[in-house]
């Protein structure tokens, strides 16, 4: 299989409600798609990178641009191309993991498609459905907040994620606790919001029964992590820290964790997802899957990773409607708190033709 050439394509994908977090407000998706067409099939990529470099260094229009100069370019110079072959091909280009995400993305739908084998298969999938938690961002008031939590308990979501910031944590904790009980999984999500110093503070929610504290502190803080697992009983997750295999596995050798957020898109695509999950299996660390308000074409292939057996907690793998009127793909509809794995050839979806074109800012071709 050979790089013919790869479509870049910018859409631009309204939220059905506003998604504020610790680093800013999301109301809009600016979203880059790929469409990478080979010799044998064509698939579709999606870059998970936002609109600003807030919650990572990477942002979209410096994505596209590191795919036209030199990815895209790189693969074009390989005789023979899958899915394998592309980290290495882009090692020497250092960081851009969400560009280098998409583009391996892309070449794994069409490999798969056609040989026919799905990704969920391909990825080592042992469940044929998965089940989905939903992220709540931050709001302008706790009564707010109780009403939506509220509706997605009602929607049959069996796990919530609050995000949380300084001056926005203990009350809504609190209150969410207090108004549906104990039995909810609950856990919050801090973006890196916190330092050393709230320390105490943050130990301040250990008595709510939190499944897990997303990323309190900032990124390359590991040390600050293994600190304060030892002062809090509630579990230290990370997300923005674990940007590989490698980064896991001293992670855990640290103790700055005893559980792990993986998102494809963060560590540079669906192959080192799968090894990220490896090294968190074989120490007993359960994973669950991130979200980055993606389009069905982004969820279907989450939802395949989400099947694999070390996946043991809920993930932000959310139905379609938690985030858009209309995807791009047919709908990922909830079922009693879950949904199913794609089984179709690669990714198992496809845009919708008359929306793609709807939502459509610009395309451009880059050849082989």
């Amino acid at each position: 299989m050979r790089l013919k050439g790869v479509e870049l394509r910018r859409i631009h994908m309204p939220l059905v409600t506003p998604l504020r977090t610790s680093f800013g407000t999301e109301s809009l998706r600016d979203i880059l798609l790929l469409r990478v067409v080979t010799t044998d099939a064509e698939g579709w990529g999606e870059c998970v990178a936002l609109q600003d470099p807030r919650y990572s260094s990477e942002y979209v229009d410096g994505a596209a641009d590191v795919l036209r100069r030199f990815l895209v370019p790189a693969l074009a110079r390989l005789d023979h191309l899958d899915a394998v072959a592309v980290a290495p091909a882009l090692e020497p280009f250092r960081g851009h993991r969400m560009a280098k995400a998409a583009l391996e993305m892309g070449v794994l739908d069409a490999e798969l498609r056609a040989a026919g084998r799905p990704l969920a298969r391909e990825l080592g999938a042992v469940r044929d459905r998965v089940p989905c938690g939903v992220s709540v961002g931050i709001m302008d008031s706790v009564p707010e907040l109780l009403d939506a939590v509220g509706g997605y308990l009602d929607a049959g979501y069996v796990r919530v994620k609050l995000k949380i910031q300084p001056g926005w944590d203990l009350e809504p904790v609190r209150a969410v606790r207090e108004r549906y009980g104990d039995g909810v999984l609950l856990q919050v999500d801090a973006n890196a919001a916190y330092t050393r110093a709230d320390a105490r503070h943050l130990s301040r929610l250990d008595p709510h029964g939190l499944l897990l504290i997303e990323q309190p502190l900032p990124e390359e803080d590991l040390l600050g992590h293994a600190g304060l697992a030892k002062s809090m009983a509630t579990p230290i997750c990370l997300d923005e820290s674990i940007v590989s295999a490698r980064a896991a596995a001293d992670a855990i050798a640290l103790g700055a964790c005893s559980i792990v957020n993986i998102k494809p898109g963060r560590v540079g695509g669906y192959l080192e997802a799968r090894r990220v999950h490896d090294v968190c299996h074989a120490h007993g660390v359960p994973v669950w899957c991130g979200g980055m308000l993606e389009t069905g074409i982004g969820r279907a292939a989450n939802v395949a990773l989400a099947a694999l057996p070390g996946f043991t907690l809920p993930g932000d793998t959310s139905a379609s409607d938690r985030y858009y009127a209309a995807d791009l793909t047919e709908p990922f509809l909830l079922d009693n708190g879950h949904l199913a794995v794609p089984t179709g050839p690669g990714i198992g979806v496809e845009p919708l033709p008359e929306r793609l074109e709807a939502v459509t800012i610009s395309t451009e071709w880059l050849s082989g």
